[in-house]
């Protein structure tokens, strides 16, 4: 009984520990989908001023006028590889996250497993025991003389046979 009480106590943990994992996993997931609205953004923002500078520059466009854009499409570009950098972390600790995850989630359901044999071996043993204690019976009132009186009759008035 006590390895009951301390496998169903592992299991709680682990349970927990599964709902953790399973929370951090979401927020990873979430950081992942804000990194990747970022990085589309950045790439929709340096598509917009790549086409801004070729319509200034189709309409004449001053040396300075064109370093600026220049610099701060370079900028713009220096900022996607920034955030493809950081998707690439997001995406190795989720990679992390999710390892994590199904590692926790296999061991509670190693522990149920466990749980579940435990309980079928009781089941087994209660059923054995409980046969063996209908056999006993069983043997006992096969030992026993087998009685031909009629219950309703008196013992003083019985005729003798």
């Amino acid at each position: 009984m006590a390895e009951h009480a301390s496998l169903g106590t592992l299991i709680d943990m682990a349970a927990k520990q599964v709902e953790t994992a399973y929370r951090q996993l979401q927020q990873l997931m979430a950081e992942r989908q804000d990194a990747e609205r970022q990085l589309q953004a950045l790439r929709t923002y340096r598509l917009d001023y790549t086409l801004r500078l070729q319509n200034a520059s189709e309409g004449g466009l001053s040396a300075s006028n064109y370093h600026n854009f220049r610099r701060f499409i370079a900028t713009l570009d220096d900022a996607i590889t920034q955030q493809n950098k950081v998707m690439t972390q997001i995406e190795a600790r989720l990679r992390g996250g999710r390892e994590q995850w199904h590692a926790r989630k296999q061991r509670l359901n190693s522990y149920e497993t466990l749980l579940e044999r435990d309980a079928r071996a009781r089941r087994y043993r209660e059923n054995r025991n409980e046969q063996r204690s209908s056999d006993e019976i069983a043997m006992n009132l096969a030992r026993q003389p087998f009685n031909t009186e009629q219950p309703d009759q008196d013992p003083a008035t019985r005729r003798p046979a």
